[in-house]
């Protein structure tokens, strides 16, 4: 089924047309950057501009940084605070024309990275961690999502684990790798105590430079470097689509 997959992020909103069964992008990524201030309208204007670039008209699946119950945003951690409380789902379906889910960024992330990543065919506890701009988790046992999870948010002594660890702390304090990847570990200790996972997967940006700072863990669980990339978002909030709405498209 192809849906459009679209990944809503505080620089960048960036979508294509993904075949939500293979996983395949059926189109260029197109990227526009993210309003300043991203109020819930502005991104909503945005949003639709990215659907008319693609002449869509069918369902739109939204990876959004916040934790989203039943469309309605509940947090607002790295986006404008006016979204607390908005439903995104509606007014993005009231915006574009079209049937819109919107998902946690990092659960649609986590989603595709299990269907078609480093997480395909792996069973007990997978935690996947978006290392971005804050910190995203996805957590899944046995392939089944918990969804909102936002362990980027737990306390590391006195402070937020993604105020300690995230890359924008890493470049905002010019941290080595390797120095980064001492404070990196140190949350992932802390979820090996709290959640026992059998598998962490390090996503975002991150992630392709794992090689400069895996060598700084010290945890029993096995941890590797996600594949999906830039897209996983995209094509995670197109799979989210899918199992919302059916195979029900006009495209």
């Amino acid at each position: 089924m192809r849906i459009l997959g679209v990944d809503i992020g505080g620089t960048g909103i960036k979508g294509a047309i993904v075949d939500s069964v293979s996983g395949e992008l059926l189109s260029e990524r197109h990227r526009i950057p993210t309003p300043q201030p991203a109020t819930p309208n502005a991104v909503a204007d945005t949003l639709k501009q990215l659907v008319d670039h693609f002449e869509w008209r069918g369902p739109v699946g939204c990876g959004f940084p916040a934790t989203v119950h039943h469309g309605v945003a509940q947090t607002a951690a790295n986006i404008d605070k006016s979204w607390i409380g908005t439903n995104a789902a509606a007014l993005f379906s009231a915006a574009t024309g079209c049937n819109c889910v919107v998902v946690n960024d990092a659960d649609a992330a986590g989603v595709a990275e299990m269907a078609f990543g480093a997480g395909q065919d792996r069973s007990g506890v997978v935690i996947l961690i978006t290392v971005g701009t804050g910190i995203g988790t996805a957590v899944f046992v046995n392939g089944e999502l918990l969804p909102n999870t936002e362990l980027g948010h737990l306390l590391l002594g006195d402070t937020v684990a993604e105020h300690y660890a995230s890359a924008r702390v890493r470049e905002q304090q010019d941290l080595s790798w390797k120095k980064w990847g001492k404070r990196f570990n140190t949350y992932l200790q802390r979820l090996e105590f709290l959640f026992s996972p059998d598998l962490m997967i390090i996503g975002g940006g991150a992630s392709k430079k794992f090689d400069k700072y895996v060598e700084q863990f010290e945890v029993k669980s096995e941890v590797v470097p996600a594949q999906g990339l830039n897209q996983a978002g995209i094509v995670g909030a197109a799979m989210y689509a899918l199992h919302e709405f059916g195979d029900d498209s006009n495209n």
